[in-house]
């Protein structure tokens, strides 16, 4: 595919190995652009416009991401294994353009994979050990250094609070189609605040934490299947390991799609959870009894946000998740509400996957 002018111009800023002869869109993200370069010498990069709409500080943004890679690779001999920001060649980390926008260049991770979905319950204990690593390898990086890219993120009570304003406003008269809904979510309130008060005590350490554990922000080995290194690195932020493994759990544990209406296809798979608990445990020794034994919690509290932010959108009008069809946030936070359920309903079992992993 022939570059754009555009295109062309923004990698000509950066000493690539050979020129640039092709720059094609890559991959299936939503948030920022990305093409895939390829120079006349074969080396292959990606180029990334920062989505600055939704990340409003680019060069906080840019700063946390250096300094957790910088630290990253200090730790590893293979380069495939970290991320590795390319700079301009006046030395920057990222590019601004007289247009208002920003771009970026990573090496691509070469002999790798990236999968939407697990194909064998190896590649779902292999992202938990990718994100274990990423927790482990960065336990003594002082987090409170980074930048909040997305202020109160995973602040439950937070998210509570916006929902109690969304429905006391009620700007679209839709409260009174959900009340089971709403009780559902006041009727969990008192543990919104179960690790933000762990943290403000001081029984739970502040972390470096990714914050979109998603699959498909793993890069395997293309040979091996075994991880290599986590990707999509905007959300990382001073947070709770408790929010990365959690996060995780909701929707790889799930048995159903995120937006599934056959409320009764959905549940929390123990088979899968504990999978997930071994991978993440086995990479992170580093983690305190205080936060092992909160595991379940993490889980439930980041699903329960998720369907408090989905019923929040739904009653304010559906303006921050997209939506393709009627009712479609209100599906969303009927799978949650219904995880959160499951999990409930398990919780001893939960825990006995959790002690006898931790042993």
């Amino acid at each position: 595919m022939e570059m754009t002018g555009s295109l062309q111009q923004i990698l000509a800023q950066y000493p690539l190995d050979g020129s640039a002869v092709s720059c094609e869109r890559y991959g299936a993200g939503h948030i920022n652009e990305t093409y895939l370069a390829v120079t006349s010498h074969g080396r292959r990069y990606i180029l990334q416009k920062i989505n600055h709409h939704i990340f409003r500080d680019v060069p906080a943004l840019m700063a946390n991401i250096g300094s957790v890679t910088a630290w990253l690779r200090r730790q590893s001999g293979d380069p495939r294994t970290v991320l590795h920001l390319v700079e301009t060649s006046d030395g920057r980390s990222y590019l601004p353009r007289e247009d208002g926008t920003f771009w970026r260049v990573y090496d691509f991770v070469e002999n790798s994979l990236c999968l939407q979905q697990p194909e064998t319950p190896e590649d779902f204990y292999e992202s938990a050990v990718a994100f274990g690593t990423f927790q482990q390898q960065l336990r003594d990086f002082p987090a409170g250094t980074l930048t909040e890219t997305i202020p109160h993120f995973h602040d439950t009570p937070d998210r509570y609070r916006l929902f109690r304003r969304a429905l006391e406003a009620d700007a679209l008269g839709r409260a009174k189609e959900v009340q089971p809904e709403i009780a559902f979510v006041l009727e969990r309130e008192g543990e919104a605040s179960a690790l933000v008060d762990g943290l403000r005590r001081g029984d739970l350490p502040l972390r470096v934490t990714h914050n979109d554990t998603k699959l498909n922000n793993v890069m395997l080995d293309a040979q091996t299947r075994k991880a290599l290194c986590v990707i999509d690195l905007d959300t990382v932020m001073p947070g709770l390991s408790l929010y990365d493994f959690g996060d995780s759990i909701r929707f790889g544990a799930a048995s159903a799609a995120e937006d599934e209406r056959d409320l009764s296809r959905m549940e929390m798979r123990l088979d899968l959870f504990e999978i997930y608990t071994r991978g993440f445990l086995s990479a992170c020794p580093s983690l305190t009894a205080a936060e092992v034994a909160l595991l379940p919690m993490g889980a439930k509290l980041m699903t329960l946000e998720c369907g408090v932010r989905f019923l929040t959108d739904y009653l304010e009008g559906d303006h921050y998740f997209a939506t393709h069809r009627p009712g479609h946030n209100l599906d969303r936070c009927r799978t949650q509400f219904k995880l959160v359920a499951d999990m409930e309903a398990k919780w001893g079992q939960m825990r006995v996957i959790v002690d006898k992993l931790a042993r």
